[in-house]
């Protein structure tokens, strides 16, 4: 199959195929598909401000004019050795998934098609036609996790020869991940902010940086652990009006969730209180939600995280089988365990 998965995208954009003629980056993640696709183009070693080198289209246009894909692809370029024909904004265009299945099957010698795509279907359309081709290769591009946002701080801070507090860097996680470029926008803006320091601190985040992921997911997530049934449902609300996707508050919650069950394991087995389990958990706990995950260990036995979790990996799946219903399945799922906690909380 002619695709990788999420974690191997940046290994394959470090040496890419020699050989491929249809790269399709596609994902929620509009800034890193952005990011991801420029990558490669730079790869490519063409001029890309050379609009006889590089030949950028929308892929509107494409689907109203009839074979234009096929045209430019066909076309023997005249000051370079390839041409790079770039397409924007694909989604469910049959016209533009129509061409692209021509050329994967009889492959440009001269041109690389590079196309920009937003969250494509798998097995439909577009994404299946280049993910079941030898000549092409399909990229996912999706919200950046813990350790992708901690690498885009990384490599912004130290470009700027500074370095961020560990208090600094936790709070600043919080703000990002919804956007790549986005992010790493809010970052640059923090270093230069800071510009003249050796080191970025908490009071310099909190200045400067604004919640670029879109929404708060771990109010969200705090709402649902405290049983704060009416906060939970409006932060849920928000979180999904906005356009953001509901996988990130059920893995947000299924993360938060396995970290009390381990911690709450270790507190039933003896070693030491909620309080002090908290202050030595690794990685961290950002402070201000220290009370919060306190009081989950002390409130979820270990039969009721089991089942919290059983609920929201049961959830995932089905917001996978139907995404059409997955606003609808993630509420359900996370608000039936807000309802849990809140009894909890009354019976305590």
């Amino acid at each position: 199959m002619a695709q990788k998965k999420a974690f191997e995208v940046d290994a394959w954009l470090a040496r890419p195929g020699e050989h491929t003629a249809i790269v399709l980056v596609y994902g929620p993640d509009r800034g890193l598909v952005s990011e991801r696709a420029r990558a490669f183009a730079v790869k490519t070693g063409l001029p890309l401000d050379d609009p006889f080198s590089v030949v950028r289209m929308d892929a509107a246009e494409i689907e109203a004019e009839q074979g234009r894909l096929i045209d430019e692809a066909r076309t023997v370029p005249m000051f370079s050795p390839k041409r790079l024909l770039w397409v924007r904004n694909a989604g469910a265009q049959k016209g533009l998934a129509e061409q692209v299945k021509l050329l994967c099957a009889e492959p440009p010698g001269d041109a690389v098609v590079l196309i920009e795509a937003g969250d494509l279907k798998k097995g439909v359309g577009l994404r299946a036609t280049v993910e079941s081709s030898g000549a092409a290769m399909a990229l996912p591009c999706y919200a950046d996790a813990e350790r992708d946002v901690d690498a885009v701080i990384e490599s912004e801070v130290a470009a700027a020869g500074m370095t961020i507090s560990q208090e600094a860097r936790q709070a600043l996680r919080r703000n990002l991940g919804g956007d790549r470029l986005a992010s790493r926008g809010e970052v640059a803006k923090l270093v230069l902010y800071a510009h003249g320091k050796s080191e970025i601190s908490l009071a310099d985040v909190e200045a400067m940086t604004g919640d670029v992921s879109g929404l708060s997911v771990d109010d969200a997530v705090d709402s649902m652990l405290e049983g704060r049934i009416d906060a939970f449902d409006s932060m849920f609300t928000r979180h999904s009006q906005n356009g953001s996707q509901a996988y990130q508050v059920l893995a947000a919650a299924m993360r938060q969730m396995q970290t009390i069950q381990l911690l709450r394991g270790a507190m039933d087995a003896g070693d030491r209180n909620a309080a002090g389990l908290v202050a030595a958990a690794r990685p961290p706990i950002f402070f201000a939600r220290r009370k919060t995950i306190e009081r989950a260990i002390e409130r979820w036995s270990g039969p009721a995280l089991q089942r919290a979790l059983a609920r929201l990996q049961s959830a995932v799946l089905a917001s996978r089988r139907r995404p059409d219903l997955s606003v609808a399945i993630a509420r359900q799922a996370l608000l039936g365990i807000a309802v849990e906690s809140a009894r909890s909380g009354r019976r305590g």
